[in-house]
């Protein structure tokens, strides 16, 4: 299996501040504005955007921690019953502005399920996407993030694979990997 490094720690800790600065720029101090980490692989990434928000703000911004498994329309073509994570919302998303966040962008079939299943808990004023890579030119849906860590354009037969510390790794590093 061949790998290509797109992102390492250092790399990664600069495009956080970034994203962040970024974030501020439009959200001012948080006051009417949550994040959701899309589950599993959005959750790390969600978190370490939080602690660099409320290092800088100086106050708490809110997250939760939406699952989308069973609001995916291809979860039932699964070989293997699909096995749920948890999702935890402590509070009403009604007429906030909502950053979801994860970690690659695809297809944006996983981002139209996180919008089925945020619904749940409010309607929000409006909904923005932060990514950490986006694949672009591999749309299934007319889905766009607002905030990019980095753009990659990929082949068919190619993985983004994200590693970060909170997952128990010693350095933070994005790859391109050949499926082949």
């Amino acid at each position: 299996m061949e790998k290509r490094l797109i992102i390492g720690t250092e790399h990664l800790s600069i495009t956080i501040d970034r994203l962040c600065h970024q974030l501020i720029e439009l959200h001012g101090d948080f006051s009417n504005s949550v994040i959701l980490g899309i589950q599993p692989r959005g959750v790390s990434f969600s978190e370490r955007i939080q602690r660099k928000l409320q290092d800088i703000l100086q106050k708490e911004v809110k997250i939760g921690y939406l699952d989308v498994t069973f609001f995916r329309d291809d979860f039932r073509r699964k070989d293997n019953p699909l096995k749920a994570n948890a999702t935890k919302v402590p509070f009403l998303i009604e007429d906030k502005n909502v950053i979801l966040v994860d970690d690659v962008l695809y297809t944006g079939r996983t981002i139209r399920a996180a919008m089925d299943a945020m619904t749940a808990f409010g309607r929000p004023r409006k909904v923005e996407l932060l990514v950490l890579v986006d694949r672009k030119y591999s749309r299934d849906l007319p889905i766009q993030p607002n905030y990019i860590g980095v753009e990659v354009d990929c082949l068919e037969s190619e993985k983004v694979l994200v590693e970060l510390k909170e997952e128990g790794l010693k350095d933070d590093n994005i790859w391109l990997i050949n499926k082949t």
